[in-house]
């Protein structure tokens, strides 16, 4: 049986992956990729990279054609585009930039470690109002928070 590991793990072999300061030396020097959050709308709303569009991973491939109440028109242009792929630990977005990949975007790719990494690397993360997030706001909300429930049955 495989895993979600096991599918992000296949998925990678075929994505470039990049580092939060390889990102920020990307945009450092003039570089404009279009930086694409994953993530769920209610985690977008939290913070993010200032300048990201949101498209849940949920729709993404239905985003990236026109013709559907989903699509993304910014998104559905950007085939040719270098494209960042975020979400909040890097594996949703490997999964994302395999599925781009699939559907001709040539130039995607995944931030590994994702928002998490970002944070660590004590890069700036806005909320919905355009506001810096503080530190502390931050690493609190990537604290891990599994409940009994979520953790692995070794019985």
């Amino acid at each position: 049986m495989k895993r979600f590991t096991d599918l992000v793990e296949t998925c990678r072999a075929a994505v470039r992956e990049i580092l939060p300061w390889d990102l920020c030396e990307w945009l450092d020097g003039g570089g404009e990729p279009l930086l694409l959050d994953v993530r769920e709308p209610y985690e977008f709303e939290r913070m993010r990279i200032a300048g990201s569009l949101n498209v849940p991973r949920g729709i993404l491939e239905a985003a990236c054609e026109y013709g559907y109440e989903d699509t993304v028109p910014e998104l559905a242009a950007a085939r040719k585009r270098e494209i960042v792929v975020i979400c909040r630990s890097g594996l949703r977005s490997v999964l994302a930039a395999h599925t781009l990949h699939l559907l001709g975007y040539e130039k995607a790719c995944s931030l590994k470690t994702g928002l998490r990494g970002w944070n660590d690397y004590e890069q700036p993360l806005m909320d919905n109002n355009e506001r810096a997030v503080p530190i502390d706001d931050a690493d609190e909300y990537f604290a891990p928070r599994l409940i009994p429930e979520q953790q692995r049955n070794t019985a």
